[in-house]
Parts: structure tokens; C-alpha cells; sequence
């Protein structure tokens, strides 16, 4: 695009500018292209239904972002155009979208397992030991108090 432009149409400060605009809508096009080879039917019917709404919604993020484009190309205030809200309410399902995808991928407490790491972490050698003994103390305590029947002698 603008290298088919004589330079002495614009100044010369803004050539390299629109050497980049000219490569970045060369870049969309061909993407766009792409995607409009490909049978939506069957793209949808393959995705799942996160990876769908995704898809509808970069669609129309792409198709509103570009018709603001072309509403400042044609020298009218995109803020003060009904696209903005369009625009608006699209982030709001993006952040939505975002929100499931990121409830899907946090981590999920094992309740038991943390238990259990809490309970080993916690856990003293010493202490155990220390309970052993005043059980068998216990035990060996009630067993000197308690009279022992006596068994007689099978012969």
C-alpha cells in the first residue's frame, strides 16, 4: 500500500508508520482469509463449548475492532459511537470466559490429603514415644492391682 503511494503525496515523517499500517492490514487480511476458508459448522462442532464462545467472541471483538477503525478513518469519534458499548460488553464476556477458564485450571483441595500433611508435618517421634510408655504404664498398673485368678493344674 504504501510503497504503490508516491512519497510526494505525504510527508515523508509518517512513511515508516505507514510501512507498518500497511504490513499490520496485509497481516489481518491473510488471517482473515484463513479463517474464512475454514466451514464454521465444522469448526464449531469440533470445539467445546468454552473454546466456542471464545471463538464468537474473538470474531466479534475483531469485526467491532475493525469497524472502529474505519469510523476514525472516516473522521467520526468512535467514543462518542454506540460501538464503544458494543466493545464494552464484549470485555465483559471476555472476563467471563476468562474467569471459567481460570476456575478450571486453579488447583482443587484434597480435603484428606491436606490432612494428612498437616497431621505428618506436625507429627513428633518423642511424643509418640512418651504416649507408648504411659499406656503400658497404664496397663502394667492395672494388671499389679487386679488379683490374678489362679489356674489349676491340668494334669
Amino acid at each position: 500500500m504504501a510503497a504503490e503511494i508516491n512519497t510526494e503525496d505525504y510527508p515523508q515523517e509518517i512513511d515508516e508508520q505507514l510501512t507498518g499500517f500497511d504490513s499490520s492490514v496485509t497481516e489481518v487480511k491473510t488471517m482473515l482469509e484463513k479463517l474464512m476458508a475454514m466451514n464454521r459448522n465444522d469448526l464449531q462442532q469440533k470445539l467445546d463449548p468454552l473454546d466456542q464462545a471464545k471463538l464468537d467472541l474473538m470474531s466479534a471483538y475483531t469485526l467491532n475492532s475493525l469497524f472502529w477503525m474505519y469510523l476514525v478513518t472516516q473522521g467520526v469519534n468512535p467514543r462518542e459511537h454506540g460501538i464503544k458499548q458494543e466493545l464494552e460488553r464484549i470485555r465483559t464476556y471476555m472476563n467471563r470466559v476468562k474467569e471459567i477458564t481460570d476456575k478450571k485450571k486453579a488447583a482443587r483441595l484434597d480435603k484428606g490429603a491436606a490432612a494428612r500433611f498437616v497431621r505428618n508435618a506436625l507429627y513428633d517421634a518423642e511424643d509418640k514415644d512418651s504416649k507408648k510408655k504411659v499406656a503400658s504404664r497404664r496397663a502394667a498398673d492395672t494388671t499389679s492391682e487386679s488379683p490374678q485368678p489362679k489356674r489349676p493344674k491340668q494334669n
